[in-house]
């Protein structure tokens, strides 16, 4: 029976029902739990459980639910709601295979409290949106629900807390809303077919073979899906969804006990079915020895091997369980090291490599042990016979101190780091954390709690205890090797038995220990360069931004923000790029920002880079795209100096490393050797041809251009793009000061070389086409097609039409996904995207994509084209353009909270070279206010022009 619910509660009745909530870890006589010394936590006993977050209320109504309340600001005003219930595929009856997830669909297509189209129309009034703002999943285990909402709107959160009443115990499973909803899921299965899909359901079912999961993906078939009664779907819900197996998750902008006694008011009278169907656990069994197998598909891009080996979960919430994992970690660390160090090579014997132990997904009563890698087509035996050489290298001589060292120093300042962060930490991510206490038994200290863990057992564990984990991690038995690689003619992969030979030759031949190369301890620069000065001061006070003109030309823009106290990222950026390269030279200039970095900074190589830089957060990247080069990254405020550094050798000191290069040259022509087998790969090629006439500048990389690598002609390239400080524009965002940053700025950007030049980018004449392009590409053996159409053209770069083509798009995003999706289910997302540039020429771009049945195609196209022209006519109501007025504004005040989108801003204004206005980047809630439905109907008009448009359409190949 469905679970019963009581309506109305008087007061008296409420006060009782709360009064019959059981704590299950109470923050009613909360302890300090902000202590960060190992003292602090040496009472605890390894068989103690782990404690808890004195700021999150952890309870359990009598019915068996279980609640997380925890106030968290970041980010302000808003608050995620979670309905976690432990029931997925798995617990289908053989009639019902994909039904767990059909179940998930309905409860969006009316609910007790919500009917019909209910919940959409109530995040609307919001200026919500199912999908950013209300989601669901379903997985083999459970099924989460997700809902976030502002605080700030009365009634908002107890509305929102309806919403988890109804889909725990109120959904209708309405007839009509079936049939609408159906269509889409089968769209949804439809659009995961392909060689990734296929590729990952065999893999599942060798690992979990013997077991129920192995055939309960939570997609279900098809067969199944169309035929799916009322009946089934009710049953399913009126067995599994129930209080005893969910979790009311709030984190947010709130009150905890206003929310908890919330909570009791609304999920108190649910009620558990009577009789109860148990709910079964299921495991996979043991399978002695070790198993193989070859997965290939036709479409596949890329060749991999793994070992996977399964082990008893370790205890997620106990003491003793978390100095495990910290020693999981530690092993994984060092493993991965090595493994990457090998990538390195000059010869490597695969492409990437990872090392890694974790909680097995489903069932979750395994650790899955693993060591994979990348490899080229016919390196299968090279790249399994490294991998187990590298596991016996251990086994027989374990790790250097030196690496317990760097690995132990990276453990902490990571933990360290979360600790800076922990003020910062957005709703969401906690909200993950309680999801996975409630489905793992994950614990949930506070963050400060864990780095007194990790000061109290880190310095304890031994070199011999973490050296013992390679018998643990991969014992002999329950072992399983993959190999999944494409299926060609041309490609000859190992059979079982020389899977089975290469292990035993592996594992039987003679290694050497480890060579430490060192590096630990070095410094990256031996004395800092003679300092530069300011020169020139300006302040946008409007963006709360200074302007620093250096002694070398180049400027400087900061804006310190107190966003994240542990976070500043920055971007530096001239005009010039790969559009100044010469034809001969092109094909190595546009490699140069991956294959100089590869090859470290003055005298350190990549690997003794990596040693240095143990520990500390800070990265930063070089880039040369078409019309720019640069630098972007971050650092923390205790590693900016560092930062600096590298930067300060990214510009004056790169450094090529011939075995470096000839590992990224041979890694590439791997991953590219398949990539016309792949029908994604495919279409993305073709439409870019479309829109670029095949312009040679925006070819893709192929084989055959990789090949054409050459590393001096790289370098040289490289070298004259940054020889020029003059030219450079260095936007900081974060947690700084000006008095802090300006002697790093005086000594390492002020100093760096300027030559004073006047180079800029040139235009390489990429224009798309006029008129109507169609075209239709045949490629992939899955039923389904793929649609894009593009709407292009020249575009008058300001505020205010930037503005007009986002509304546009989020116009015709809203209009389609109601029609194609929604009313048509012809498709389960359909896209709408848009982009705009100054430079080389201003002009916009406007896209949309989808997948559908290939046999409904063309009537799709033409209803597409409709909503096109409907929008294109349609005169916003006033109302309409104040909810459009109040999204815009949502989305600015979020994004607005994140250093990286106003470090963007920022940039984007300087390399536009309209940095003075760069005020009105940061300020546009004018803008948004002065929009009408005048001004969004011309935009519409010019920007959906149905006479100028691409349209591609990829469908399977004829047979």
């Amino acid at each position: 029976m469905k679970c019963v619910r009581l309506r109305t509660l008087g007061p008296g009745l409420f006060a009782f029902l709360l009064a019959t909530v059981i704590p299950v870890a109470s923050a009613q006589t909360p302890a300090p739990g902000r202590e960060t010394s190992a003292a602090s936590v040496a009472s605890y006993a390894l068989g103690d459980q782990m404690p808890v977050d004195p700021e999150v209320l952890v309870g359990a109504l009598p019915n068996g639910l279980r609640f997380y309340v925890r106030p968290n600001g970041k980010p302000a005003r808003q608050a995620e709601l979670r309905l976690v219930v432990k029931a997925g595929s798995v617990l289908e009856d053989d009639d019902q295979r994909g039904l767990a997830h059909f179940v998930e669909h309905m409860q969006f297509e009316g609910t007790v409290h919500f009917p019909g189209q209910g919940i959409n129309n109530f995040l609307g009034q919001l200026g919500l949106s199912l999908g950013a703002d209300a989601n669901a999943a379903t997985s083999l285990d459970e099924t989460q629900y997700t809902l976030r909402v502002p605080t700030d709107v009365p009634g908002a959160l107890d509305r929102a807390l309806t919403i988890l009443e109804d889909w725990a115990g109120g959904a209708t499973f309405d007839p009509s809303g079936i049939e609408r909803q159906r269509p889409i899921v089968l769209s949804e299965w439809r659009m995961n077919l392909g060689a990734d899909e296929r590729t990952a359901d065999k893999v599942r079912r060798v690992q979990l073979e013997g077991s129920r999961y192995a055939d309960r993906s939570p997609i279900g078939t098809p067969e199944t899906i169309e035929r799916a009664a009322r009946e089934q779907l009710t049953r399913f819900y009126r067995d599994w969804y129930r209080p005893d197996l969910m979790a009311v998750i709030v984190v947010g902008d709130v009150d905890r006990s206003a929310v908890a006694r919330m909570i009791a008011q609304h999920f108190l009278p649910l009620a558990n079915p009577s009789p109860e169907r148990p709910r079964p656990a299921f495991d996979v069994p043991e399978h002695p020895g070790t198993r193989y197998a070859v997965v290939t598909d036709k479409e596949t891009t890329a060749t991999a091997v793994l070992v996977s080996t399964l082990r008893p979960a370790r205890n997620q919430g106990s003491v003793g369980g978390y100095r495990e994992i910290t020693k999981d970690q530690l092993f994984a660390d060092m493993l991965g090291a090595r493994l990457d160090e090998l990538s390195q090579s000059e010869k490597p014997p695969f492409l990437r490599a990872a090392a890694n132990r974790s909680l097995f997904p489903a069932p979750r009563t395994k650790d899955q042990a693993v060591v994979q890698a990348l490899v080229s087509n016919d390196g299968v035996t090279r790249g399994l016979d490294a991998l187990v050489t590298e596991l016996l290298r251990v086994r027989r001589f374990g790790f250097a101190a030196a690496e317990l060292d760097r690995a132990k120093q990276a453990n902490m300042a990571a933990s360290e780091r979360v600790v800076a962060e922990s003020p910062d930490r957005e709703s969401s991510s906690r909200a993950d954390e309680y999801t996975r206490n409630f489905l793992e038994q994950e614990a949930l200290p506070t963050i400060w709690q864990e780095l007194a863990f990790h000061r109290r057992f880190i310095p304890g564990i031994t070199l011999s205890e973490v050296n013992a984990l390679a018998d643990d991690w991969f014992p002999e038995g329950n072992r399983l090797v993959i190999v999944a690689a494409p299926e060609q003619a041309s490609v000859v992969l190992p059979t079982e038995a020389q899977l089975d030979a290469a292990i035993r030759t592996a594992s039987e031949k003679r290694v050497e220990p480890y060579v430490d190369g060192g590096g630990t301890g070095q410094t990256l620069m031996d004395a800092p360069p003679a300092r530069g000065s300011i020169v020139k001061t300006a302040v946008r006070a409007e963006a709360g931004i200074t302007e620093w003109t250096l002694s070398n030309g180049a400027t400087v823009v900061l804006k310190p923000t107190t966003l994240k106290s542990d976070q500043i990222v920055f971007r530096a950026a001239a005009p010039g790029g790969t559009s100044l390269a010469s034809d001969e030279e092109f094909i190595s200039a546009r490699a140069a920002d991956d294959v100089i970095p590869a090859g470290g900074v003055g005298r350190f190589n990549a690997v003794a880079l990596d040693r240095i830089l143990t520990g500390k957060a800070v990265s930063v990247r070089p880039f040369i795209n078409e019309t720019h080069q640069g630098m972007r990254g971050g650092a923390t405020p205790q590693d900016l100096e560092t930062m600096f550094q590298l930067l300060y050798l990214r510009f004056t000191q790169p450094r090529t490393d011939q075995a470096a290069f000839a590992a990224m040259q041979s890694q590439a022509l791997a991953l590219l050797a398949n990539q016309k087998a792949s029908p994604e790969a495919v279409f993305d090629q073709a439409v870019n041809i479309a829109l670029t006439g095949g312009h040679p500048r925006r070819q893709p990389e192929t084989p055959e251009t990789v090949a054409r690598w050459n590393l001096e002609k790289s370098l040289a390239f490289y070298k004259a793009r940054f020889a020029d400080a003059s030219r450079f524009t260095f936007v900081f965002v974060g947690s700084f000061t000006l008095e802090s940053i300006r002697p790093l700025i005086e000594t390492y950007v002020a100093s760096l070389p300027a030559t004073h030049g006047h180079e800029t980018w040139r235009d390489i004449g990429v224009a798309p086409p006029k008129g109507v392009t169609e075209k239709t590409v045949e490629k992939g053996i899955a039923p389904k097609s793929e649609v894009a159409i593009v709407f292009s053209g020249p575009f008058v770069y300001d505020d205010a039409n930037k503005l007009a083509l986002q509304v546009v798009t989020l116009l015709l995003q809203s209009r389609l996904s109601d029609a194609i999706r929604e009313e048509l289910g012809a498709t389960y997302a359909i896209t709408v995207e848009s982009q705009s540039a100054r430079i080389p020429r201003p002009e916009y771009r406007l896209r949309i994509d989808w997948t559908c049945d290939p046999a409904r195609t063309q009537s799709v196209v033409e209803r597409v084209m409709t909503e096109v022209r409907f929008v294109r006519q349609t005169l916003l109501t006033p109302e309409q353009v104040s909810r459009l007025r109040s999204l815009l504004t949502r989305d600015f005040d979020k994004k607005s909270e994140e250093n990286g989108y106003l470090l963007g801003q920022i940039a984007r204004r300087y390399e536009d070279g309209d940095g003075a206005n760069v005020g009105a980047a940061l300020q546009p809630l004018s803008q948004i206010s002065e929009l009408n439905g005048a001004v969004i109907q011309e935009a519409a008009r010019r920007y959906l022009d149905t006479d100028n448009y691409v349209r591609l359409t990829l469908m399977p190949e004829t047979r």
